[in-house]
């Protein structure tokens, strides 16, 4: 048997060791274990650790073949048998995973049968589920009769069943599941909250090709006969779809529009930011319509929960995009976030207030993001990077806070996706605003210096060759250029060479020296890096 995997948790906190039962699972061994389904005198404890691991290979990706997977079925079949309901549930789960043929189906069909008509309901549940899984179209004609009951059935885990079970059908017998309308209507006032919430989402999809169906529908739902908090979010959802479609301009009445502001007064904190964020996505959404929904998302940025300011960040980070003047007025509460234990709201909060920041807040705001950089990791930090470039062309004239703050960070430790997007934010700077090109070059120089990238250091490089020769003084340039001849590698040298070569043929001044430096690269061992062919390419010019 192979030995379980011994997994520290962390060795500068504590030795407490953690053991995989797993590790070295072999499908040949675990075929041989499942032996024991035959056993005379089956051990229910036993049984379910072999499906337990028969589970784990098939979620592993592990394929059994033709003959493998038949055997371990016709195994399985036999441990129904057992009265243990701990197994039964595992057999159920094998089954359905293992997805046997139309002909080992037959086999299965009729112990499935007698638990869906069980005392149990537990057994009614999960044999529903499962015979909805394997069987075609004409044994789901047989039980039809069956699970329409099952829909309208007291026990709200055999109704949800049903339920999902529809949900599932839709897909390949949608006709025989639309004939189930009127018990999934009658479903839908349960008092169950999953056994509404799976009846809505079942009845809206056998209506959703029909637009004035479904608009029924909500019209007849919103009126206040949905209680299940999960239920009213999805009835959210489906209003926020009939709204988009009625086309209602700017300005206009839009239908359902009481519902949703009404969510917002619900008791429920789901419901209150499914209709917060169902209002804040409508097209052409005014000031007016804006302004409750982002005053319940104000009062969630001081929330106990993390979940809840979350949530309410992200929904005011996307609508300061379009509309940052109406979340102007939660800053004071998001300035609070910066230094929150989260690590992933401190950073909406610090994007949304570069969106919605004026520019007397640029400095205080680059204050306080100075030590909060080093606090997260790099995918959030390239978050941030695309938060100022998008501040620094609103307003240009902070370019010089703002690309200094962006140079710092280029210096610090970050990996390659991170210091790609500050590359390009300044370079993107230094081609829309005029004033930023000799600084923002200049930053670029001091990063190749000790750049670890390639792939930075040629972009850079091209770049470099470009913008430089137009700037007020090209020879500052030179020495950083040729730093790279000497120090990198091959292809950063044959950039470089590259660069210089543009230099010389468009500076005139700088022609003589450019010349004196591409005559000591024909010593280099590499032909890459030999001028030779950037001379060629600039032989229309005079040397």
């Amino acid at each position: 048997m192979a030995q379980p995997l011994v997994v520290k948790k962390d060795d500068d906190l504590d030795e407490e060791e953690y053991y995989s039962p797993f590790l070295g699972i072999e499908k040949g061994a675990v075929l041989q274990e499942a032996r024991v389904f035959h056993d005379p005198q089956l051990d229910a404890r036993r049984c379910c650790q072999v499906i337990t691991k028969l589970l784990y290979l098939l979620n592993q990706g592990d394929t059994f073949t033709k003959v493998e997977a038949t055997e371990v079925f016709f195994a399985t079949t036999k441990l129904f048998q057992s009265k243990d309901v701990g197994l039964r549930r595992m057999v159920y789960l094998m089954i359905k995973e293992l997805s046997p043929s139309a002909d080992e189906v037959i086999i299965v069909t009729s112990s499935l049968m007698k638990d869906m008509n069980s005392k149990t309901d537990m057994y009614r549940a999960n044999a529903i589920r499962v015979l909805c899984r394997i069987i075609d179209s004409t044994l789901l004609t047989q039980i039809e009769r069956y699970l329409k009951q099952a829909i309208v059935d007291k026990n709200p885990v055999v109704a949800s069943a049903a339920l999902v079970s529809g949900i599932y059908l839709l897909q390949t017998s949608p006709e025989v599941v639309k004939r189930w309308s009127n018990e999934v209507q009658e479903a839908v006032q349960s008092r169950a909250a999953l056994v509404q919430f799976h009846a809505l989402a079942l009845l809206h999809q056998i209506r959703q090709n029909d637009r004035l169906a479904v608009s029924k529908l909500v019209t007849s739902l919103t009126r206040g006969s949905v209680r299940s908090p999960l239920a009213q979010c999805l009835l959210i959802r489906y209003t926020s779809q009939v709204i988009r479609e009625s086309g209602v301009n700017q300005g206009g009445d839009r239908p359902f529009f009481d519902f949703l502001e009404s969510c917002l007064r619900n008791k429920a904190e789901m419901v209150i930011l499914e209709a917060a964020r169902a209002i804040t996505e409508l097209n052409g959404v005014t000031s007016r319509e804006l302004t409750p929904a982002i005053t319940v998302l104000q009062l969630f940025l001081s929330s106990s929960k993390p979940v809840l300011r979350f949530a309410a960040v992200r929904t005011l980070n996307k609508v300061a995009s379009t509309h940052p003047l109406a979340v102007t007025n939660c800053n004071i509460d998001m300035e609070s976030l910066i230094s929150d234990q989260n690590r992933s709201i401190a950073t909406l909060a610090i994007t949304t207030l570069l969106k919605t920041g004026n520019e007397s807040s640029v400095d205080r705001l680059m204050k306080q993001m100075t030590n909060f950089m080093s606090d997260i990791a790099d995918e959030f930090k390239i978050v941030v990077v695309e938060a100022i470039r998008s501040l620094c062309l609103k307003f240009p004239l902070k370019y010089r806070s703002l690309m200094n703050f962006l140079s710092n960070i280029l210096r610090e430790e970050g990996g390659f996706e991170y210091k790609k997007a500050i590359v390009d934010s300044i370079i993107i700077l230094i081609r829309d605003i005029p004033d930023a090109k000799e600084s923002g070059l200049f930053h670029l120089c001091e990063f190749i210096e000790d750049c670890e990238f390639t792939y930075l250091s040629t972009q850079i490089l091209h770049f470099l060759g470009n913008e430089g020769p137009k700037t007020s003084d090209p020879s500052k340039y030179i020495r950083y250029i040729y730093n790279r001849v000497i120090l990198e590698n091959a292809t950063v040298r044959a950039s470089a060479v590259s660069t210089l070569a543009k230099f010389g043929a468009l500076v005139d001044s700088l022609k003589p020296r450019i010349f004196v430096l591409l005559r000591r690269c024909l010593f280099d061992g590499d032909d890459e890096s030999n001028p030779l062919p950037q001379i060629v390419r600039w032989g229309s010019y005079s040397w």
